[in-house]
């Protein structure tokens, strides 16, 4: 089971933050929730330089990002 990461109405740095608080715990998949282009492009910037591979799917106005190793 993913673990979720919902950072939707946050604004940036916090939806970073809790990614990375994710990725130090190692249970993966992740699934991380934003509702904003510029929280998408940090969460997946940060998840891309810890080495993880990254899947994002849109969904409505929202995006959710699958964060594997």
């Amino acid at each position: 089971m993913a673990k979720v990461v919902d950072a939707r109405g946050l604004s940036c740095p916090q939806p970073v933050l809790l990614t990375r608080r994710a990725i130090e715990e190692g249970q993966f998949p992740i699934e991380v929730l934003v509702d904003t282009a510029t929280s998408r492009e940090n969460v997946r910037r940060a998840a891309e330089q810890a080495g993880l591979q990254v899947q994002v799917e849109v969904i409505g106005d929202e995006f959710k990002l699958t964060l594997r190793r």
